[in-house]
């Protein structure tokens, strides 16, 4: 089971561990927020609720 990705944020030196289910849980509350490029990539990984806000 993963329980964490490592990204490396804008600026940083060093990867940043990022608990993916929150990460998820997050930007799907804040779906409002997105713009039709990110929605589309994230509906293209499989996020229905991504597609979904597309409309």
């Amino acid at each position: 089971m993963v329980e964490h990705i490592e990204v490396k944020a804008d600026g940083a030196s060093e990867p940043v561990p990022v608990r993916l289910g929150v990460w998820l849980s997050n930007t799907r509350a804040r779906r409002d927020r997105l713009n039709t490029d990110q929605l589309t990539a994230l509906a293209e990984l499989g996020m229905d609720w991504a597609e979904n806000s597309r409309n």
